[in-house]
């Protein structure tokens, strides 16, 4: 098992989970995160901190295709390993359904 990023974190990009992870496995898109999965110790304390409820165990129903972004993103993106600025309108982000149209392939700034 590991924890995926899915559809919620885009355009919110809290990165409240970056600080507390152990291994800093999160890497950084210009509007989302990913976990490399290969990296992941499966300790689940970047779940409870992610206030759009976007990190989700791959053990999941439907979690292959966020798998699948999250390892190839990982390996193209910046690793981050601290709190930088959320999006000024995250939080009219925040619960909303549809946002992989609104997905950037583009990487962040890293740390």
């Amino acid at each position: 098992m590991t924890y995926v990023v899915t559809e919620a974190c885009i355009k919110c990009k809290y990165m409240d989970c970056v600080e507390v992870c152990p291994v800093d496995c999160f890497y950084e898109g210009e509007n989302m995160l990913v976990i490399n999965p290969n990296e992941c110790i499966d300790c689940g304390v970047c779940e409870p901190e992610c206030p759009a409820e976007a990190i989700l165990p791959d053990t999941e129903d439907g979690m292959e295709e966020w798998l699948e972004l999250n390892t190839k993103y990982s390996e193209e993106w910046p690793n981050i390993t601290v709190k930088g600025e959320q999006p000024a309108d995250a939080d009219d982000w925040k619960g909303k359904e549809g946002k992989m149209e609104h997905f950037s392939d583009k990487p962040g700034k890293g740390d």
